[in-house]
């Protein structure tokens, strides 16, 4: 005997509307949620995230270093959980003058060369924040920008950074997305 409550139902759709509709979905998922940084702080979701875990642990600019393994552990554990494997790239992208204009981060060790040679490991590598993130990161203890719960709601991260420059113009931006990508020198 067949459970009469329990019977699904099936809806005919247009395969056609329902792929570009779910693919529009996806596609503006990706950009807003890690693709493409935000002209209002000129960062990138993960970007963003390491300069609130290294203000988290009071990497200022005049204290001293920390292993880039600690502050992507942090970032990963507690606003980006999709490991350090992305993490530390990002992070050492922050920290290059040939990649930024005006670092990030301040990196200590080897991160990488223009001519194209790996970063060490991050259990090698110490960072803190730059003078210029101090100016990113600016108020934001004021609650100057909206907040919104991280991935697991156990705190609150910046949808943006209270940034006093411009730092889209300042270092420009890179980014690719589901049809969609933006290069901004």
């Amino acid at each position: 005997m067949a459970d009469e409550t329990n019977q699904s139902v099936l809806l005919p759709i247009d395969i056609e509307a329902e792929m570009r509709k779910s693919y529009l979905d996806y596609a503006m998922s990706v950009i807003i949620a890690r693709a493409l940084p935000d002209v209002r702080d000129g960062l990138k979701p993960v970007q963003r995230r390491i300069l609130v875990a290294m203000n988290d642990l009071g990497l200022a600019s005049n204290r001293g270093y920390r292993k880039c393994a600690k502050i992507c552990g942090d970032t990963s554990g507690n606003y980006h959980p999709h490991g350090e494997a992305v993490i530390y790239p990002a992070m050492v992208r922050l920290a290059q003058d040939f990649n930024m204009r005006y670092p990030l981060v301040d990196g200590q060790g080897n991160f990488g060369s223009v001519d194209g040679d790996p970063p060490a490991a991050m259990r090698y590598t110490e960072a803190r924040l730059a003078k210029i993130s101090e100016d990113i990161l600016a108020d934001l203890e004021k609650e100057t920008v909206d907040f919104i719960p991280n991935f697991d709601q156990t705190r609150e991260e910046p949808v943006v950074l209270p940034s006093r420059i411009p730092n889209l113009l300042v270092n420009g931006a890179s980014g690719i997305a589901v049809g969609m990508a933006t290069n901004i020198p």
